[in-house]
């Protein structure tokens, strides 16, 4: 009996392992850093148009941004940590109000797209020496690598967010399904 478990056991593993690769995009995993920033803007953009626009302004909580509050802090952020390290912030983009003002689902995802594709381009373009160039930071010493990181890091961080933000309102993340 305790062979018989055994091989159920290992024969589900088996042939669910494929099955739960399959749910998810896996376009860019494990492929260096243009690979893994391709994955999560992959996911952002797809959850983002996978959420019912009158879902943009749900919260959480009072003082708790909404949904298009933390595309929008993607945004910003990207542009921001992006222009540490030589590009210029688009003149469009007000870093101060765009969280509260780009609420439409339309524009979020414009904006959205717009971010990670400068993100993206800039990395591509980048000479490899340069990632060591030091940079300053809110006061702090870091390199252009290390911004480069922090980008990726906190889109990341954020798409947990919007998963939970998703799930609490009915939404199925499409790589899930």
């Amino acid at each position: 009996m305790k062979k018989l478990c055994a091989a159920v056991l290992f024969l589900s593993f088996v042939t669910g392992v494929p099955r739960l690769l399959a749910q998810e995009p896996l376009d860019g995993l494990w492929q260096g850093y243009d690979g893994e920033w391709r994955h999560v803007s992959n996911q952002l953009i797809a959850l983002a148009e996978a959420t019912p626009a009158d879902k943009f302004a749900w919260r959480p909580a009072p003082g708790v941004r909404s949904t298009s509050e933390v595309y929008m802090h993607i945004v910003t952020a990207n542009f921001w940590l992006l222009s540490i390290t030589g590009p210029k912030l688009p003149p469009d983009l007000k870093l101060d109000s765009a969280e509260k003002t780009v609420t439409s689902k339309a524009e979020v995802i414009a904006w959205l797209k717009r971010s990670l594709e400068a993100v993206k381009q800039a990395h591509l373009a980048a000479d490899p020496k340069d990632m060591t160039r030091k940079v300053k930071v809110l006061g702090h010493d870091a390199t252009v690598d290390g911004m480069y990181l922090r980008i990726i890091v906190h889109a990341n961080e954020h798409m947990g967010q919007l998963v939970a933000y998703a799930r609490m309102t009915g939404v199925v993340p499409p790589w899930s399904k």
